[in-house]
């Protein structure tokens, strides 16, 4: 099945539905090559690290060879993680309006393919791995534990969003251990600000489903939350900004990064202002627009390492 009769619900009019030949779009798909913006949130934590790292290094920039391995890492691994999620939901995504047309739950893709293909990216995902330092190699394999359990993790409680954020954020603990051969305080607090902003956005996401997953049995912070979900993104970004401060003032930042962490903060307050729970489309959009944070912030690392590096 290709072409339109393929597409999945959320997603149309990429690059897959159009250019990706017919064969490849099933696999492409599964990948989520045609939604990256999950690539882009994996990605964000990593490249924040490294910003981090060089604040604390007093380089000028992150290291540039770095970045690249993170970019394709994340997009591989994000895809692996994604193939692995659906394997595990083959049950669960022909019973929910949004996930019924994914290549293994409307039958393009049959179980022993897409283990294969997992394996596939997994192994290009450890290709990427294996140019760091060995420190960031064992840092790098240390979580594959986590996100083998996250797909489980909704179906026995209604804070699956902290699985997903231990495993999303690891990055901010890997652009530090690749740059210095271990971790410290600085990296540490990275990742608890970067978990609390993937409860935060991720509780958004959830809200498209929340019918569903009371149909089918499935547990989220969406649903736990429910009309409460503003003020309680309030204290999960609030959570997020302040323990990013932390890290960026261990780590040696200045006003600089002040700067682009307010921007970042405004940001997050914008979100919870727009965002309305009741319409999926405005949820999916304002979850999208995380994308755009985290580049903000990232922006203020870079920022203020070249700036430091000019006094």
């Amino acid at each position: 099945m290709s072409g339109a009769q393929g597409r999945v619900a959320d997603s149309t009019g990429n690059f897959v539905d159009r250019l990706a030949p017919g064969p490849l779009q099933p696999y492409l798909r599964l990948s989520r090559f045609d939604r990256p913006i999950g690539s882009w949130l994996l990605l964000m934590p990593c490249w924040w690290s490294a910003g981090l790292a060089a604040v604390h290094a007093g380089a000028p920039v992150p290291n540039p060879w770095h970045l690249v391995l993170f970019f394709v890492g994340a997009f591989v691994m994000r895809g692996a993680g994604c193939t692995w999620n659906d394997i595990v939901d083959r049950d669960i995504d022909p019973l929910v309006e949004r996930t019924r047309s994914r290549p293994i739950a409307s039958g393009q893709v049959v179980l022993s393919q897409a283990l294969a293909y997992a394996i596939l990216q997994s192994l290009v995902g450890f290709f990427v791995l294996i140019q760091f330092n060995a420190f960031a190699i064992a840092t790098g394999i240390a979580s594959l534990a986590i996100v083998a359990l996250y797909p489980f993790m909704k179906r026995i409680t209604y804070w699956p969003q902290i699985v997903l954020g231990l495993a999303f954020s690891w990055g901010a603990l890997m652009g530090w251990a690749a740059a210095f051969g271990g971790l410290g305080l600085a990296p540490l607090l990275l990742y608890v600000g970067s978990i609390a902003w993937v409860i935060g956005y991720d509780t958004i996401y959830a809200h498209q489903d929340r019918e569903d997953d009371l149909l089918v049995g499935i547990k989220s912070t969406a649903l736990l939350f429910k009309e409460r979900t503003k003020p309680m993104l309030a204290c999960f970004y609030g959570l997020a900004v302040t323990f990013i401060a932390l890290a960026a003032w261990v780590a040696g930042a200045g006003v600089v990064f002040l700067l682009g962490l307010a921007a970042f903060a405004g940001h997050l307050a914008w979100q919870i202002y727009r965002l309305d729970i009741a319409d999926r489309d405005n949820c999916l959009a304002v979850f999208k627009s995380n994308r755009d944070a985290g580049l903000i912030l990232f922006a203020g690392f870079v920022a203020d390492s070249l700036a430091q590096s000019l006094v």
